[in-house]
């Protein structure tokens, strides 16, 4: 059946679907990889440790850009990329049954790591390419939304099927294959459903090499920026705590009371952490973004900070205690809040950052120092939780906001630079 090439759609018949699609890998790569992983029996260190390399593609993928600018199209890399992640996830399915499967299954997760990643840098394109401004500042809201509910949907809902399976089959690798497999088959069907309704931009074409970006010129642009040093420490340091946590959090509420975790099952971690934990954390950005519009950015960095690294007593408070999933709810909930409230002025404040001509290049090289940021703690995180405990880790955890917080007080604004120019 021959597919009408229309050059244009209407934007809710694939900005949302196309961003539920980005949405869906980074969840199930970077988050229920590590429920797996523990329910799986694999220690906490070795699921931090190499759950968090994971990261590193969205760290380095604007290293390749250029390559999706100048073979292909958008539209092509698009589909590519998801018909790949439903072969990619299939194999996961797959590799759960096999004697070594942890190395063959992290295997399989690096590469749709690779392959998320590229949809990414694709989805992006050609969404600035296919609409024009003003649709562009409309949806803006809408990906958002349908990116977070992707991760509902991933760390939520997929989870708490997961766990369901396990009670009914007793069978763990058995219940993880059908919920990948269950992953593959969505996959599969947005590819299809892409294949007719993404539009085919006539400025989706492939870059002639003379019109290439001079990346050299704007790497140098980037790091010549004023006390860059200072904004290069707060994008690694600001939520240094949080990144030492988030590996942790889904192992510390599955692991026994015997060994200072909660003792929940895996639906009750897919509906605590991946379902009422990412509704908080997108109120908390909400929230946020009211508060920055209403204030300003530099008037309220110090209470976005604070609010970021605060709610992690609520884990402390939960290994001394040990409180029922009753009481876990909330305290979850205010720490996901605390933590989408405090991202938020992260985020605004890389905006900031990436003006100028190459404003674009700025922010992607803003965003993979930021996943680095999220990765390097990762590393570490399991290796210090099993050396310690659960306790004194989350008091680390703790103390790690001091280095953000200290480069509060030499970041850029943009009103301390009128004020030098004005003197």
């Amino acid at each position: 059946m021959p597919i009408q090439k229309r050059t244009s759609r209407n934007p809710w018949a694939w900005v949302p679907t196309l961003y539920f699609a980005e949405g869906i890998p980074y969840i199930l790569i970077n988050t229920v990889s590590v429920i797996c992983y523990k329910r799986m029996g694999i220690d906490n260190a070795q699921i931090a440790f190499w759950t968090s390399w994971l990261y590193l593609p969205w760290v380095i993928k604007m290293f390749w850009g250029p390559l999706v600018d100048n073979i292909s199209t958008k539209r092509n890399w698009i589909l590519y990329t998801q018909l790949f992640m439903a072969g990619c996830l299939s194999f996961i399915a797959f590799t759960l049954h096999l004697p070594v499967y942890f190395a063959v299954s992290l295997f399989a997760f690096t590469i749709g790591a690779f392959v998320s990643a590229t949809h990414d840098i694709a989805a992006d394109g050609l969404y600035l390419l296919a609409l024009n401004k003003e649709d562009q500042a409309f949806f803006v809201g809408i990906r958002s939304v349908f990116y977070r509910i992707a991760m509902i949907f991933g760390s939520g809902f997929l989870v708490y099927v997961a766990g369901q399976f396990e009670v009914s089959l007793k069978n763990i690798p058995v219940s993880w294959t059908i919920v990948f497999g269950i992953a593959a088959c969505i996959f599969l069907l947005i590819f299809i459903y892409h294949r007719f309704i993404l539009p085919y931009p006539q400025s989706d074409k492939p870059r002639i090499s003379k019109d290439r970006t001079p990346y050299v010129k704007i790497f140098a642009q980037y790091f010549s920026q004023k006390r860059i040093w200072a904004i290069l420490l707060f994008i690694l340091f600001y939520r240094f705590g949080e990144a030492m946590l988030v590996k942790l959090a889904s192992p510390f509420l599955l692991d026994k009371h015997e060994v200072g975790g909660l003792g929940l099952s895996t639906s009750e971690v897919g509906i605590v952490y991946g379902t009422v934990g990412v509704i908080c954390l997108i109120l908390g950005g909400i929230v946020g973004g009211w508060v920055i519009s209403k204030y300003g950015l530099k008037k309220c960095i110090w209470f976005f900070a604070i609010t970021l690294n605060v709610p992690h007593l609520a884990y402390l408070y939960m290994a001394y205690a040990q409180p029922p999933i009753q009481l876990a709810f909330p305290l979850v909930a205010i720490e996901q809040f605390g933590y989408g409230f405090g991202f938020t002025a992260f985020m605004v404040y890389l905006m900031y950052i990436s003006r100028g001509e190459y404003k674009t290049s700025f922010f992607a090289i803003s965003t993979g120092i930021m996943a680095l940021g999220m990765m390097l703690p990762g590393l570490i995180s399991g290796y210090v939780q099993q050396a310690v405990g659960y306790k004194l880790f989350f008091i680390i955890v703790l103390l790690m906001a001091i280095p953000g917080l200290a480069t509060l007080f030499f970041i850029p604004f943009e009103e301390d630079e009128n004020n030098e120019t004005n003197s």
